[in-house]
């Protein structure tokens, strides 16, 4: 019988034992895959939603840059407005490619839900929004005319399984009795447009009295324009808030840093916890074979030989779990996300647990090597029993 043989077998022997140790270190391996998918999903479903902006820069009212972030990605109620024509102080510097204008309203709707809800609406410009917005495609019909008071409207993939609409629909306006025919429905981008209800900029401006008004003024500049340099300047315009891209990446990911360095601190006290539970099952193991392992030395076993028997227990415990661990968290990572996104409302769109094959291996590996780590204490105890001593007495 082989040393792997051997160790699986005595593993056995105390059944509920190895089980609670394999069900605390599958736990710690659930939290750390899932935290590692979370660090590695956020942070690319983040990435994708601000590449998905379509510009650099955006000019919002004056408020907390935090507010602003809010609104870039998700769309905040606490809208603030600044006046159109500030665009013809933007749009003639050489830095700019081409800018477009974006007027979000939010209304009360009576027929969301059983108490009502707020409707988030999109004012664009036809002409210049979907070209800074190339990936969004149609799942039917298309944008609406040039006309910029035209009474038509556009659904995100997910808006309009939410208003379970379809070309032809018309749709009334809560708090406006002027209502729009829907004549296009996206495709699923994966971003925060999936969401929104898209009007022409002048429609939204008339149906909810915000004429001369905007909320946001999106900026693409020319690949030879020094970004930083130019954000200078736009701090220099009254009553504007500028924000970078770049900007609304840090700022969400400091806040989200400082939450993850608890978990983190939690998963790792998970495991040490765990790291006990080994320690403590291998150890006592080796106390009950006390007498068993000084036979098996006076039978020619070597101290290397038990030394490896109570290491390759140890490991087996760790792989056991840690292949549990993986699978429960790659099995339940939809369950996971829903509970993350109840505690943080504004995560971004898309997956925000990613698992992939690196993350599997390297907590494959931390399990491993937290097995061989708490398993040397006792497997070196064992390999120095004196067969004389352990035949003459019952216990250590």
């Amino acid at each position: 019988m082989n040393i792997f043989q051997l160790a699986y077998k005595n593993l056995l022997r105390r059944k509920l034992r190895t089980c609670f140790t394999v069900a605390g270190i599958t736990l710690s391996t659930w939290v750390l895959v899932t935290l590692l998918g979370f660090n590695k999903g956020y942070e690319n479903s983040l990435n994708n939603d601000i590449d998905g902006m379509g510009f650099q820069i955006v000019l919002t009212a004056k408020g907390c840059p935090y507010e602003a972030a809010t609104l870039m990605l998700k769309g905040g109620t606490g809208l603030r407005y600044m006046p159109q024509d500030i665009v013809q102080n933007v749009d003639n510097a050489k830095e700019v490619l081409q800018t477009t204008q974006m007027l979000m309203h939010a209304e009360f709707d009576p027929d969301k839900g059983e108490n009502g809800g707020t409707a988030v609406y999109m004012g664009i410009d036809p002409l210049t929004y979907p070209l800074m917005k190339p990936y969004l495609k149609f799942k039917q019909g298309q944008w609406f005319d040039n006309d910029n008071s035209a009474d038509e409207i556009v659904l995100g993939y997910e808006a309009a399984e939410l208003e379970q609409r379809e070309i032809g629909d018309l749709m009334l306006l809560p708090g406006s009795d002027r209502e729009y025919k829907v004549v296009g429905i996206l495709n699923r981008s994966g971003t925060q447009d999936d969401g929104m209800i898209f009007l022409p900029l002048k429609s939204v401006q008339e149906t909810f009295d915000k004429r001369g008004l905007i909320t946001m003024l999106g900026i693409q500049l020319t690949r030879e324009a020094d970004a930083a340099a130019f954000e200078e300047e736009l701090y220099k315009l009254p009553d504007v808030q500028v924000v970078s891209m770049a900007q609304v990446k840090n700022t969400i990911m400091s806040l989200v840093s400082s939450a993850k360095v608890i978990v983190f601190a939690i998963a790792f006290i998970a495991f040490l916890i765990a790291m006990s539970g080994v320690l403590n099952t291998v150890l006592m193991s080796v106390f009950e074979r006390f007498q068993e392992i000084g036979i098996l030395k006076s039978m020619g076993a070597l101290p290397k030989d038990i030394f490896k028997m109570i290491l390759t227990e140890t490991i087996l415990l760790c792989a056991g779990g840690g292949l549990c661990g993986i699978l429960l968290a790659y099995a339940f990572s939809g369950i996971s996300e829903a509970a993350i996104r109840y505690f943080l409302p504004f995560a971004p769109a898309g997956n925000i647990i990613a698992i992939d094959v690196k993350i599997i291996i390297l907590s494959f590996f931390i399990i491993t090597l937290t097995g061989i780590i708490g398993g040397i204490y006792p497997a070196f105890k064992a390999a120095n029993i004196r067969p004389l001593d352990s035949i003459r007495s019952d216990s250590v």
